[in-house]
């Protein structure tokens, strides 16, 4: 997105701050309605709680829930994850990414099948399934925001911003993140910093956070105790910073292939099933792994968790989200990056202790958090604001988590280049030899 004087009129236009409210408030309802929706179906396939926003986690509910529940929980998600993505792909009209429709005005999200594809993720996570919940909301209100765009007959370059807010709102109201979400918006969607952009994402983003407080809340999404910075802290952030960029390189080369070798057509809903099934007998002995890793994340940031358990749960959510893609399956890896990164640094962080012991395994679980889902989704100003904004951690906790942060991307960056140039090298002996 270029930048735009600050004296361009068009940008002061009655129809933008129109669509700019309007946009916040539909977003806002649609994530409120989603998350609400998530809450109701993981009370009926696990029984605890209230229907509606309950003092009892998911993960203590499913928990508390038999073996045999979990199995068959699991059986419906793959069930309906099976069944429910060949009908869209099968008769649906073909999906529109958030990007393609901020791009193209032309290019709209087809409205039944983007919901119906949202609805979807956030039924399966409910019963279970290891994904993410944040794409659904984005693609809400990048629907509703892009019919909106339209209706009031917004230029190309406002469109663009419009759909991208919307997305952002989305993500605001399901996590009550608005500042967070604004920047993602400007990081990761539109790449760009400019006074227009940065003016409407955090208007919409907070319109969108206020109006899901009325389904949702006004809560954080994980509680962490305090916890003091420790100069062994900082020093672990600076060493392990690289070792979570790698991490987080092999993840997504491992998921970016799942996705291209998706299963479809008949092979879809046999995977699926299969896959969820296989999840449900592993919950028999480690009910953790449902869901999207808000649990296992929450027991690390608590100091519950054992290096031998965090390992344990670091590997297999890795295994189970690759598997889950692989099926056929769609769900965002926010939150999973999140637990994955928590995991693995309990694992460092325990490690470092036994040399340096002068933090609570809960406070390299926060560092760790934020420089895997940095570098794992390249947002790395986002994973920042985002880790500080899910927890109302102590300001103190942005140094290492800077620290972190930057060598994380680093390495990431050089992983990245690196696995370029060897692709690139037979190419060019063949042309070599030609």
């Amino acid at each position: 997105m270029k930048d735009v004087s600050p004296d361009d009129p068009s940008w002061l236009s009655p129809r933008l701050l129109a669509a700019t409210i309007l946009t916040g408030l539909v977003a806002g309802l649609g994530g409120m309605l989603l998350g609400m929706l998530l809450h109701a179906v993981q009370h009926l396939a696990y029984g605890y709680g209230a229907a509606g926003i309950g003092h009892e986690s998911f993960l203590q509910g499913v928990t508390a829930a038999s073996g045999s529940r979990r199995v068959v929980a699991l059986a419906i998600c793959g069930l309906a994850a099976g069944v429910g993505w060949w009908l869209i792909y099968r008769y649906g009209r073909p999906l529109v990414t958030v990007d393609q429709s901020a791009d193209d005005p032309d290019r709209r999200m087809p409205p039944a099948t983007t919901l119906a594809h949202a609805i979807l993720q956030i039924v399966t996570v409910a019963l279970g399934s290891p994904l993410g919940r944040e794409a659904a909301p984005r693609q809400v209100g990048a629907l509703a925001a892009g019919r909106l765009s339209m209706l009031l007959r917004l230029p190309a370059q406002q469109h663009r911003l419009i759909v991208a807010c919307g997305a952002g709102a989305g993500l605001a109201a399901v996590y009550n993140v608005p500042l967070g979400a604004a920047v993602f918006v400007l990081e990761v969607l539109l790449g760009s910093f400019a006074w227009p952009a940065a003016a409407i994402a955090l208007a919409t983003c907070c319109i969108g956070a206020v109006v899901a407080w009325a389904g949702l809340g006004n809560d954080i999404q994980y509680a962490v105790p305090a916890m003091d910075i420790s100069t062994g802290l900082v020093a672990w952030a600076i060493l392990a910073g690289p070792i979570f960029g790698s991490a987080a390189h092999g993840f997504r080369r491992l998921t970016a292939a799942a996705r291209r070798n998706a299963a479809r057509g008949w092979r879809l809903p046999v995977a699926c099933l299969l896959n969820f099934l296989l999840i449900g007998v592993l919950a028999i002995y480690l009910p953790a792994l449902l869901g999207n890793g808000k649990g296992p994340a929450q027991l690390a940031f608590d100091n519950e968790l054992t290096i031998a358990m965090a390992a344990a749960l670091a590997v297999l959510k890795m295994a189970v989200v690759a598997t889950t893609l692989r099926a056929g399956a769609e769900g965002g890896l926010l939150t999973p990056a999140i637990a994955i990164g928590a995991a693995l640094a309990v694992v460092l962080g325990g490690m470092w202790s036994l040399a340096w012991p002068a933090s609570p395994p809960g406070a390299f679980a926060v560092v760790g958090a934020a420089a895997f889902l940095a570098s794992s989704m390249r947002m790395p100003l986002t994973a920042i604001v985002l880790i500080v904004e899910f927890m109302r951690v102590d300001q103190a906790f942005l140094v290492p988590i800077i620290l972190a942060v930057a060598g994380s991307v680093g390495a990431s960056r050089y992983c990245a280049a690196r696995a370029a140039r060897l692709a690139a090298a037979p190419d060019d002996a063949a042309r070599n030899a030609s």
